[in-house]
């Protein structure tokens, strides 16, 4: 595998970097215990302490200082031992303190890098932090009876800002990386991923520049909350500052917004730098220190990571580099292979099955691995069927298809209540083989004048004589000695 190359739009160069809001599984919030729980009532779940209201005082969450700590060690990071809360002083309908309590100059992540692929070609995105601080809240909009409300539930809800150095270089690098990261944080537990629900929400800061220059002038896409959504909002954006400043327009620094409706982004104010949000030390919250021993103890508790685990499913299982990235997307998937494989002794029967059949039912009732109707079990027990010759594979898809849809749960009582065991009678064959022969001289003269289709064509007059039953590998072998 070798690293992508980068590649001009119309004479310029891309340049992307990522901001990713991810949201901790802490049940109470960052500095109170105040529920997070998702679709309350607006305005039931903040509390005085999300609010600053005078006499109150912020207490860190031990659980979002864990869920930090996990990062750093899955993205090989480095965990600062002592790292500082600040104020971002900013002025917004939806942050009732007039401030948000975030890390600046200290985080408690500090650089680390995620690797992907993009197609076959390997892609690596540094990392510069990943910094605890609380959310605010949320602006609510009525077209309808033309007025705006707050909703203050998700102010202090615990989140990790993940940001990286502007490495990616194309759309399809910005949505590779934003899918891996989004399957570390999920797999290792830190953030259930609802993008929908604002859970994992992608800042995309886009510039483009004509290759030797310096960096262009960024725009910053702001809470992209689905993969598609990203793609056509970054193509749009690359397409614009490049009209730009082909028109002889400079491109000014600003905060946008993608609307899914036009396929277009437009700027929602100017961007700000740090400097506008004046920060200084929170003078309520200590430095947060991360003792070693605390490293080590949630060390010994993570997961084998998803780049490990594909790694392993190619040296133990011989599975292709595809296969084993595919089969490690999520946690379920990867375990739902491993015990298949393990129960039919056939890992690339099983990786197959996986990737298709199982993955194309699971896309066509829009449902996840959870949901998943037919057991690992099972599907191994089918593979080990085919694998012995027992029944083939048109007739393993009318078994899967009974499993699937609840019409039977043992696989073996399945095939013989639909009477799907493929004959290995070599004399009955042979004088299936010798009727279709004799029935087919056309394709019998064809296939001895080198036509490789006549010879399919028999096999299937075969495969339709014996009901499906016979073994194709024994009709190919017995068919090919007849006709020579």
């Amino acid at each position: 595998m070798t690293e992508t190359t980068v590649k001009l739009i119309n004479g310029y160069e891309v340049v992307i970097g990522f901001e990713t809001h991810t949201q901790l599984a802490a049940n109470s919030k960052i500095f109170s215990r105040a529920s997070t729980a998702f679709g309350a009532e607006p305005n039931t779940q903040a509390c005085a302490v999300d609010l600053a209201l005078p006499g109150t005082l912020p207490v860190m969450n031990k659980k979002a200082v864990e869920c930090a700590i996990k990062l750093g060690l899955a993205l090989g990071s480095t965990i600062a031992p002592v790292s500082i809360f600040a104020r971002k002083n900013y002025f917004y309908p939806d942050l009732p303190k007039g401030y948000q309590i975030s890390q600046f100059e200290i985080p408690v992540v500090q650089g680390g890098e995620v690797s992907f692929f993009v197609g076959d070609q390997k892609k690596t995105v540094r990392l510069v932090r990943a910094h605890l601080e609380e959310d605010a809240g949320k602006s609510v909009h009525d077209e309808f009876i033309g007025q705006s409300g707050i909703d203050l539930n998700r102010a202090g809800t615990p989140l990790l800002e993940i940001v990286t150095e502007p490495d990616m270089s194309s759309t399809a690098e910005a949505v590779a990386y934003a899918k891996e990261l989004h399957k570390i944080v999920t797999w290792i537990g830190i953030c259930d991923g609802n993008m929908q629900e604002g859970s994992f929400r992608c800042d995309a800061n886009v510039s483009v520049r004509k290759p030797g220059q310096p960096l262009g002038t960024r725009r910053e896409i702001k809470n992209l909350n689905s993969f598609k959504n990203m793609q056509i909002a970054i193509d749009y954006e690359i397409r614009w500052q490049i009209e730009e400043i082909e028109d002889g327009r400079a491109i000014q620094q600003a905060t946008v917004l993608f609307n899914p409706d036009t396929g277009e982004t437009r700027a929602m104010r100017t961007k700000e730098d740090a400097a506008d949000y004046r920060y200084f030390p929170d003078p309520d919250l200590p430095p947060l220190v991360v003792a070693d021993s605390w490293v080590q103890a949630v060390k010994a508790e993570m997961p084998e990571l998803p780049r490990q685990r594909a790694d392993r499913f190619v040296a133990d299982y011989g599975l292709p580099e595809y296969d084993a990235t595919t089969l490690t997307q999520s946690q379920a998937m990867a375990d739902y292979f491993e015990a298949a494989a393990k129960a039919s002794g056939q890992p690339k029967l099983a990786s197959n099955w996986v990737m298709g059949e199982i993955s194309r039912r699971l896309n066509l009732e829009e449902i996840g691995m959870d949901q998943v109707k037919v057991s690992a079990a099972q599907l191994g027990t089918l593979i080990a069927r085919i694998h012995g010759n027992v029944i083939s594979n048109n007739s393993a898809k009318q078994v899967f298809e009974a499993l699937w849809s609840g019409e039977g749960a043992d696989v073996d009582t399945v095939i013989d209540a639909k009477d799907l065991k493929q004959s290995n009678d070599t004399g009955a064959l042979e004088a299936i083989i010798d009727e279709v022969i004799a029935a087919n001289p056309g394709n019998v003269e064809q296939y001895k004048a080198g036509k490789d289709k006549a010879f399919n064509a028999l096999v299937g007059q075969v495969m339709k004589a014996s009901k499906g039953k016979a073994n194709p590998g024994q009709v190919n072998e017995l068919l090919k000695a007849k006709l020579a």
